[in-house]
């Protein structure tokens, strides 16, 4: 990661600092994707494993480099294969945790303009986000007091950039919080923090100086 900049030095031993500072084992830390360069299961073990090891359970989404990335069944066989304990994936589905409901999906954008071939990955993308909101709503009819808040990987807005339909279904499922990360060295000025009620969080790990930020 440090062709991103200096801030990457010494990366993992920052992350695996602070998250240890604020994580307890009873707490649970959503990565809304991009934990490795791995494009296989093989490759991405040591990743997950050194992920496992830290306190708390986590809810990991996929992000545009999880080239490792495969089914639900796949990725579950192979966490119960390597005895992951602590790792669930958050792929059309959701997760009751506290008082909150976890949805979400990995989500597209170009930040050069929509290209033809980006639509049909868009569409794709939102009919995942509705999968997981309405297994969401599934679990609200067991927890009605749980909020229910969406992480993605990419913004649903940057720049000049509208992901209409992903901003649709979250509007249409009333979520006011969206957690995303995907974006590296931007300017605070860049980013839009609400839009249309949903308040929007960057969240990527350079942007956050590696400090897990707690969901109010």
């Amino acid at each position: 990661m440090d062709i991103f900049g200096a801030r990457w030095d010494n990366h993992a031993e920052k992350f695996e600092a602070e998250w240890k500072k604020v994580v307890k084992d009873t707490d649970t830390v959503v990565i809304p994707g991009d934990i490795s360069w791995a494009s296989s299961f093989e490759q991405v073990y040591d990743d997950l494993k050194f992920i496992n090891d830290l306190p708390g359970r986590k809810l990991i989404g996929k992000g545009n480099h999880d080239y490792w990335w495969a089914t639900m069944n796949k990725l579950t066989n192979f966490k119960q294969e390597k005895e992951l304990s602590t790792i669930d994936f958050l792929f059309n589905n959701a997760y009751a945790v506290e008082n909150k409901i976890i949805c979400g999906t990995r989500g597209w954008v170009n930040e050069f303009g929509v290209k033809s071939e980006d639509e049909r990955l868009i569409k794709r993308e939102a009919a995942r986000l509705e999968i997981s909101l309405n297994e969401g709503m599934k679990l609200k009819e067991q927890y009605p007091d749980n909020e229910m808040i969406v992480f993605l990987h990419y913004p649903p807005i940057f720049g000049e950039f509208m992901n209409l339909d992903i901003l649709d279904i979250l509007y249409r499922f009333d979520i006011t919080k969206v957690y995303f990360g995907h974006l590296h060295n931007v300017r605070e000025e860049q980013l839009d923090k609400e839009y249309i009620g949903i308040k929007l969080n960057l969240v990527a790990c350079d942007y956050v100086d590696f400090v897990p930020q707690r969901v109010e």
